[in-house]
């Protein structure tokens, strides 16, 4: 199963955890109402209302995914959800969110054994990766994203059902985008990474960090940008729907 395809603009919207089950509903509906032709749109709740976004974006356009799921396949894990769980109520999930790597403490190791669960449940899977102001202070921009990947791919011999999401930490939440060269540069590194691992296939990249309807089009005007992983601007339907029109093909 192919989630995602590489000729049409990807915008997913990353609710964490933010809405209560009726805004959640009513914001898929707004979102679905006003979906933008030539746009993969999705939306990725909490966890657990994704059934009920599920039922409201039945038969449209717009796809759901999950946050985050359990490394396990099943057991004792209490308070996780199984990659089979979430198969059952959406189509792809996030995996190594910078979130769930500073303040969870997921390693690359984590991330590695989540996409394998994912994708061995018919999931597809969105892998974030991403440098902090310190790294990228220090040059070691690139290279930190090189590891992610190496690392969280390894095993991967086929990449259909995988999209990468470059979110540079200094970016997300602060207001502080990167510029279309800063996405460009790393887009075009990440491409060049999964094509080396994988013998020339490549996968679609987004960029997610502070990206809003103002610099989404400056932004997909990078190399290799196939879309954005969008984090508080999808809380509101328009400034959602904008990003998506900012960047969708012209007729």
């Amino acid at each position: 199963m192919t989630t995602f395809h590489s000729h049409q603009p990807i915008v997913i919207g990353n609710w964490k955890q933010n809405t209560g089950r009726d805004r959640a509903v009513a914001l898929a509906r707004e979102i679905v109402g006003a979906s933008v032709k030539g746009v993969q749109q999705a939306i990725c709740p909490p966890a657990i209302w994704l059934t009920s976004v599920a039922e409201a974006v039945f038969g449209t356009s717009i796809r759901v995914g999950a946050q985050n799921l359990s490394r396990y396949p099943s057991g004792a894990y209490t308070g996780e959800l199984s990659a089979e769980m979430i198969a059952e109520a959406c189509s792809f999930t996030l995996v190594g969110h910078s979130e769930r790597r500073k303040l969870f403490d997921e390693t690359d190791e984590i991330v590695n054994a989540k996409l394998h669960v994912a994708l061995g449940a018919g999931l597809g899977v969105v892998m974030c990766v991403g440098e902090s102001a310190e790294q990228r202070d220090a040059g070691e921009a690139v290279a930190v994203v090189t590891s992610q990947l190496e690392k969280g791919l390894a095993g991967v011999n086929a990449i259909a059902d995988i999209v990468v999401a470059y979110e540079p930490v200094w970016a997300i939440g602060t207001g502080r985008s990167a510029t279309s060269a800063d996405a460009r540069t790393m887009t075009t590194a990440i491409a060049g990474v999964i094509s080396k691992l994988l013998g020339g296939i490549g996968a679609p990249v987004l960029y997610g960090g502070s990206v809003t309807s103002g610099n989404a089009a400056e932004l997909f005007a990078g190399e290799h940008v196939a879309g954005f992983l969008v984090g508080g601007a999808s809380l509101e339907a328009e400034e959602f729907t904008a990003i998506g029109r900012a960047i969708a093909p012209g007729d």
